[in-house]
């Protein structure tokens, strides 16, 4: 058995995109959009995106490279203001192995015609899992492919 231990860290990382927040915040709340720019590399195996976007609904999606480890996605919405803030919980597994916990902000503001984004983590990483900066490294790839869907939509 690995040795039982919390690691924490917290991230914040700012986004501008040239489209109002209620277009930002569509790209989060409707199904149909957030399939194409949520989730791992291209070259991943994927599961279907579930999404109950609403507060106390969850979201959940799983994939990886090809022969493993599965990475596993499980949120929970805490709150939602339209437009403005979503903030959910959500865990992370490889394979069978939780491997943190995190609280997850994510804030939209008007900014002239466009938006700025602001994204804040606050996580665990449990069990001597190191994350070597991973997490962010991944939340930021997933910003890139939200600013592509955004500007080809």
């Amino acid at each position: 058995m690995s040795k039982r231990s919390a690691r924490h860290a917290t991230f914040t990382i700012e986004r501008r995109f040239a489209v109002p927040p209620a277009r930002v915040f569509a790209a989060y709340a409707d199904k149909k959009l957030k399939v194409r720019w949520f989730g791992g590399p291209d070259e991943w195996e994927k599961s279907n995106l579930k999404l109950d976007f609403r507060v106390g609904g969850r979201e959940s999606m799983s994939g990886g490279p090809q022969g493993g480890p599965v990475h596993s996605y499980n949120a929970l919405y805490q709150d939602i203001v339209p437009d403005e803030r979503i903030v959910m919980t959500y865990e992370m597994h490889l394979d069978d192995t939780r491997i943190s916990v995190s609280l997850g902000t994510t804030e939209f503001r008007p900014q002239g015609k466009g938006t700025r984004l602001v994204y804040t983590e606050q996580a665990v990483f449990l069990d001597d899992f190191e994350d070597g900066g991973g997490r962010e490294e991944g939340t930021r790839a997933l910003f890139d492919n939200l600013a592509a869907f955004l500007k080809a939509a």
